[in-house]
């Protein structure tokens, strides 16, 4: 009896610790969605503004533009992965190497050779693990992007697109990414970033409105070769900005969860020691009683 208290003992004492971690990590997370969601907040307006005028640039005007026009044939896509540095985040980077599979089989089907660009540590890893081939791959502050970096990655996308396929380039780009819904939720988003795919939409006007017209100067080649390279920029911080704030959202579920369950450890091997430390007093009486009546007897 006393060997098996003092394992539900050891086995308290490491649910508290655990407990610790985790309620620590927990707080943490939830101090640094505030200022995530923040920046999600203040990019989205911009992010949204640039895609409508870039959608509007591309409906009304009749130019045929290498980032807004169609192949005739797609050889090679790219797909842009962006996970995390750091796991502790329960699904969050399983969802979208889930997603990249699924987008990259259904890629293969249609005849497309896929190449992958890789951001954070743990889609890396991923592919490490496998064996998988991998364009660029980008690590780092994934829990707090910077522009620079989303900067980086737009030209170095841009560039493969811009490169023939035959020399390396890449026809279409698909961005995966988890978008912050809420606290609690937190979706896979799959968008093809090139050629354009009007995202946002340009909506119908009605009999009220009437059509925007556009004059461009110097010309309409020259007005989307400044405009779109923006667009690609602004598009990506946004998704790693949306990223790290599901991510820190990820978290701290996960660790209040963990946390919830090193309660529940902690209630269960109590109430075993107690049972077990009942157990060995009794015994103990036991032995002590029947020690007097053998003593009682002998007499």
């Amino acid at each position: 009896m006393g060997a098996q208290l003092r394992v539900y003992r050891q086995k308290i004492r490491s649910a508290q610790t655990t407990k610790k971690i985790t309620r620590a990590m927990e707080l943490i997370s939830a101090s640094r969605i505030q200022k995530a969601q923040a920046r999600v907040a203040a990019s989205s307006p911009y992010a949204r503004a640039i895609t409508r005028a870039v959608s509007a640039v591309a409906t009304y005007s009749n130019v045929d533009h290498v980032l807004t026009t169609e192949p005739e044939k797609i050889e090679r896509a790219a797909i842009v992965i962006f996970s995390s540095d750091r796991g502790l985040a329960g699904a969050f980077n399983s969802n979208v190497l889930k997603e990249s599979e699924k987008l990259a089989e259904l890629l293969r089907s249609q005849g497309k050779e896929v190449v992958y660009f890789l951001i954070g540590r743990k889609a890396q890893g991923y592919f490490s693990f496998r064996r998988r081939a991998f364009e660029r791959v980008w690590t780092g502050n994934t829990d707090a992007p910077e522009f620079e970096q989303a900067k980086e990655v737009a030209d170095a996308i841009l560039e493969s697109f811009l490169r023939d396929a035959s020399d390396g380039g890449v026809d279409e780009i698909h961005i995966i990414y988890n978008r912050f819904v809420s606290m609690l939720t937190q979706e896979p988003q799959v968008v093809r970033l090139l050629p354009l795919e009007v995202v946002e939409g340009v909506e119908e006007p009605d009999r009220t409105q009437v059509l925007p017209l556009y004059e461009f100067e110097p010309d309409v080649g020259t007005v989307l070769d400044s405009l779109l390279p923006v667009y690609i920029e602004s598009r990506i911080f946004n998704a790693m900005l949306q990223s790290a704030a599901s991510k820190h959202a990820a978290t701290q579920k996960a660790m209040k969860a963990a946390s919830d369950n090193a309660d529940k450890l902690i209630t269960d091997y109590t109430r075993l020691a107690n049972n077990a430390r009942q157990a060995e007093i009794t015994q103990q009486i036991s032995e002590i009683v029947g020690g007097a009546d053998a003593l009682s007897s002998a007499k």
